[in-house]
């Protein structure tokens, strides 16, 4: 039986007073996330009281070490730093695996054969020992660690400021955020991209990949396809201004 999709979580929160580090797309880079992050906490270290780190999604498929990002992410920050984790659509789509919703040809479409590795498991071989997909899907779906199954069903979708948007994808301008659908904040692309319909706030987000941050007045995305270039970007938002940097 599949588990029906649930609504994400969407926070609210203002940072106004609180030097704010968001960070593009990992898929499975974590030797860029240690980087990215050394640099955060060095940047912290002169600024005044805590900081906060919002991640942006896709932290797994593609890269080399889907299940030690995920780990990481899990684990506490030094002192003085907090972490709120995005959901993005790669999450989504192994969950969506886990949960019957798509197939395992549709799952390793998404770049997920580099995930399973970083599991321990072999996506080469596993279809020859099992001969049947539903044994295929039962032996991959008890041998993925629960709690990363956990952690990734309990992200939010979105981080609303008073001044700032913080998603994976971006919004559908034609709608109140109130209304944006989860679908929408973690897939959409053109409709977002190219609206000509001016954006509540600034909306911060990766998903599109692209060979530099993409800087536009209302619209900041941070993908730099970390997983094939070895640039994973970061930006600071603190006391109105952005300041971007990558590893």
């Amino acid at each position: 039986m599949k588990m029906a999709r649930q609504p994400r979580p969407r926070l609210t929160l203002d940072i106004a007073a609180i030097p704010t580090y968001a960070i593009g797309d990992i898929h499975g880079r974590y030797d860029l996330l240690m980087k990215a992050e050394e640099a955060i906490l060095r940047d912290g270290e002169r600024l005044p009281g805590r900081k906060l780190i919002v991640t942006l999604g896709d932290y797994i498929d593609r890269g080399p070490e889907s299940a030690r990002v995920i780990t990481h992410l899990m684990e506490p920050l030094p002192e003085g730093f907090d972490r709120i984790c995005l959901v993005g659509n790669h999450e989504i789509a192994m969950l969506d695996y886990i949960d019957g919703w798509i197939s395992y040809d549709d799952w390793m479409g998404m770049g997920s054969a580099e995930l399973l590795r970083s599991y321990g498991l072999d996506p080469d071989h596993l279809p020859l020992v099992f001969p049947t997909g539903a044994k295929l899907d039962a032996f991959i779906r008890q041998s993925l660690p629960h709690t990363h199954i956990d952690f990734m069903r309990a992200m939010p979708v979105m981080l609303e400021t008073p001044s700032v948007i913080f998603v994976h994808a971006g919004i559908n301008p034609k709608l109140p955020l109130g209304e944006q659908t989860d679908e929408d904040l973690v897939l959409i692309r053109q409709r977002f991209l190219e609206s000509r319909i001016p954006l509540p706030k600034l909306v911060v987000h990766g998903h599109t990949p692209n060979d530099e941050p993409d800087i536009r007045p209302r619209r900041l995305n941070l993908d730099t396809r970390a997983f094939r270039s070895g640039k994973l970007t970061v930006a600071r938002l603190w006391q109105g201004q952005v300041h971007l940097f990558s590893t």
